[in-house]
């Protein structure tokens, strides 16, 4: 570890601590305040039961912030920051609801504590999202992006552009081909924090530079192709004196199937019961703009090329698409109503699928289900496709938190393998965290163009086919 990467993490040690700090401070003043009110039999005021539900705090605010990415100052970007440090404050205090009830033995507290946690659930977010935004600033100020050198082949990619999309994180400042000399790319790398591998690269010459990287111990960027996605997964076999990994290639198993399937029906029936005034409300909504049906459904693709019928709240003008053609949707496209661009924006308009979700057609977590004329399309140019379809579609999904609406085939495809080969139920948790963070980012609703809808493929499908 050299001395900036270091700094960095000391860094973000400190903001980390500062921001769980200042939440436990609120619940401990909170705690402490509710038990010397309800100190009736002696035994709340303690210092041991004091000290036990602070610690339970801390180590629950420490271990979920973790899990939604809440103290990762300098690395998400700030609107994910604040979502995240909301999220978990939000999460932590609706558990201690459950601990504090616990260390009380008085469960008849339940409506107490909700309404006390609720009031500083709003208190410590308030904090959070205030103290979020200059430790970011200082962050992007003591430490300045990353200088990174484009090692190409050919010609200079497009990576590059994606990577300084993120102006504070990187900055290609130069490039070099592939095809030169080890001496001189072990020269010029030695000038820069990092390196970026192209994706018009052979898998022979990324091999060559991941070694002279690994020689210099400089970090390395690079777009995995599907294989080195699948190796990921793969485990340790020593039979002999050669190294040996083993790819299972099963998918989900059986008993996390069965357990992923319990959570689907379980959480389904408590999100529609939660958010059946807000599906009402969008239903009124959608009838009296211009009389048409509230649902919409449409054919898609799911575990094992089934296909099946889901459920939308119409967000398009009726017979938007009466040639019985798929139209992608456009940013600005004439054909989504008022109401339908209002829904599109919250996601309201997937609220339906909850019912898929319990009917079995879904799951709550999964690649989505795609159309079956853009299936077929994508599976005749990429038949890497179809390996998306070893689990059933999803409501939400890697491929719908990582990506964007209009992400290319291949991307999804590597998206989606990278949950599949490391599924896991904490997984799952995680990414519908996440779904509620990227209501923050506009990028993540970007629609398809007309003529994106004719060229679906970008150049780096081409590349890896190659």
């Amino acid at each position: 570890m050299n001395d900036r990467t270091f700094q960095k993490a000391l860094y973000n040690f400190v903001a980390s601590a500062i921001l769980t700090g200042i939440a436990a401070w609120i619940f401990f003043e909170v705690w402490s305040d509710f038990a010397i009110v309800h100190n009736q039999t002696g035994h709340l005021m303690g210092l041991g039961n004091l000290l036990m539900a602070l610690f339970i705090y801390i180590g629950l605010f420490v271990i979920i912030g973790r899990g939604l990415h809440a103290f990762k100052i300098g690395v998400e970007r700030k609107a994910n920051l604040l979502a995240s440090a909301v999220l978990t404050a939000l999460t932590v205090d609706f558990l201690e609801i459950f601990v504090s009830m616990a260390i009380t033995g008085q469960f008849r507290f339940f409506w107490q504590f909700f309404r006390l946690y609720l009031l500083m659930w709003l208190g410590q977010s308030l904090i959070l999202c205030i103290l979020v935004i200059p430790l970011v600033n200082l962050y992007r100020k003591i430490f300045p992006p990353l200088e990174v050198i484009e090692i190409y082949s050919g010609e200079e990619g497009n990576l590059y552009q994606k990577i300084n999309e993120v102006p504070y994180k990187y900055h290609v400042a130069d490039f070099i081909t592939c095809n030169v000399p080890e001496k001189e790319i072990r020269d010029a790398i030695r000038q820069y924090d990092a390196v970026l591998i192209g994706n018009n690269v052979s898998s022979n010459e990324k091999d060559r530079v991941l070694k002279i990287c690994f020689k210099e111990n400089k970090r390395v960027y690079f777009v995995p192709r599907i294989s080195d996605i699948l190796i990921r997964s793969s485990d340790n076999v020593n039979l002999w004196d050669t190294p040996v990994f083993l790819n299972k290639n099963a998918g989900i198993s059986p008993i996390s199937a069965a357990v992923k399937r319990f959570f689907d029906i379980v959480l389904s029936a408590l999100a529609l019961i939660i958010l059946s005034p807000i599906m009402i409300g969008v239903a009124i909504a959608i009838k009296a703009e211009d009389g048409g049906p509230v649902f919409y459904k449409q054919e898609r693709v799911t575990k094992n090329g089934k296909h099946f019928m889901i459920l939308k709240f119409r967000s398009m003008i009726v017979d938007a698409e009466k040639d019985g053609r798929p139209h992608p949707a456009g940013e600005k496209d004439d054909r989504i109503t008022k109401t339908g661009h209002f829904i599109r924006a919250c996601r309201f308009d997937e609220l339906p699928q909850l019912i898929n979700i319990i009917k079995g057609d879904m799951s709550i977590v999964g690649p989505r289900p795609e159309r079956y004329e853009q299936v077929e399309e994508y599976t005749k140019e990429n038949p890497e496709f179809a390996l998306r379809e070893k689990v059933k579609g999803g409501l939400t999904g890697y491929a719908q938190v990582y990506g964007k609406y209009n992400t290319t085939s291949l991307d999804k495809v590597k998206l989606d393998l990278i949950y599949i080969t490391n599924y896991s139920l904490l997984l799952d948790l995680q990414i519908i965290f996440e779904t509620v963070k990227i209501l923050f980012r506009k990028e993540s609703t970007q629609g398809f163009s007309e003529e994106q809808a004719k060229n679906i493929h970008d150049k780096a499908d081409t590349e890896e086919k190659k």
